[in-house]
């Protein structure tokens, strides 16, 4: 049984080309180049246009993946499109879009409908409004990408750039990608202006409906106790890092994937670590002291200046 599963690995390996995976394990954070730009265009200034393209700062090389395969040959699943009434397969010429308007009833639309809701394609991202920077909720941050500019804009793109630093503001703008019209934020990070797509409001929740702690809970907490999260906070407080942070899941899959492929076999990477879940009333102030008390790890504060560029 052993024997057979090694080889059906063995199959496995034979198909996966090696690439510089140990690399990425040892530095999470270097990744190949820029890539190629998936929109060009400019940025509405006032009357200034600032010629950029745009290049996604979301990174794919450590995202793992997996295939549906028959363990019997190890070949890919196909997924058929299959009719929920009558159980037979249906194809593509015969599949239209719905949309439920009512419990079981629908209402079919076709690319031309579709076609009448998109935004007319434009090649700028229009600044709608500027706001403070920490104004903007983190929940409304949705997709990443880098502004670079292209030929002779560069002066524009540092003055704008420096001015959203001054101001600590984000530019608040629309552009089309594609068929669809996004709301977006440019704002300053590093050496780079930065257009985050935001959600709009109605994609969002309200956490008024949320089954939150209310003011009257705020009340309870005695000045001590406030003093002593505080003192805790303050204890752990250091510069943003994302290097010091490893995404330690990522490292032992591609351990054990390189692993089982070669011997067939996989090791345990990480030891189970125990805990228990707190269900009665806790004292909160012995707690506390105990967390900022002697033989507590902490961090040296650098200070709480926010990089804002």
């Amino acid at each position: 049984m052993e024997r057979a599963l090694h080889q059906r690995n063995v199959m496995a390996r034979r198909a996966h080309k090696k690439t510089t995976e140990d690399e990425q394990l040892e530095d999470t954070g270097s990744h190949s180049g820029p890539g190629r730009s998936i929109w060009s265009g400019s940025i509405s200034f006032g009357l200034l246009q600032i010629p950029i393209s745009l290049y996604t700062a979301e990174s794919r090389v450590d995202h793992v993946s997996f295939r549906m395969l028959d363990k019997k040959n190890l070949a890919p699943i196909k997924f058929e499109r299959v009719n929920s009434s009558t159980g037979r397969k249906v194809d593509w010429k015969d599949i239209v879009k719905g949309y439920e308007y009512e419990k079981g009833e629908y209402v079919v639309l076709e690319k031309g409908d579709l076609e009448k809701a998109n935004v007319k394609a434009t090649q700028t991202i229009d600044i709608q409004d500027f706001v403070p920077l920490d104004a903007i909720d983190p929940a409304f941050f949705e997709t990443p990408y880098y502004l670079i500019p292209q030929k002779r804009a560069t002066k524009a793109y540092v003055l704008l750039r420096s001015a959203l630093v001054k101001k600590k503001a984000a530019a608040i703008a629309t552009f089309v990608l594609r068929t669809k019209e996004y709301l977006c934020a440019v704002m300053p990070v590093g050496d780079a202006l930065m257009l985050e797509i935001l959600r709009f409001g109605h994609e969002l929740k309200d956490a008024g409906t949320m089954p939150l702690p209310s003011k009257r809970d705020e009340a309870d907490l005695s000045k001590r106790e406030l003093d002593m999260a505080e003192k805790l906070i303050e204890g752990m407080m250091t510069e943003w890092d994302p290097k010091k942070y490893k995404d330690r899941y990522y490292r032992d899959v591609m351990t054990i994937i390189r692993e089982k492929a070669k011997t067939g076999v996989v090791k345990e990477h990480h030891a189970v670590k125990e805990g228990t879940v707190a269900n009665d009333v806790v004292d909160l102030l012995d707690l506390l002291k105990k967390s900022v008390g002697p033989g507590v790890k902490k961090t040296k504060s650098k200070g709480r200046k926010r990089k804002a560029a």
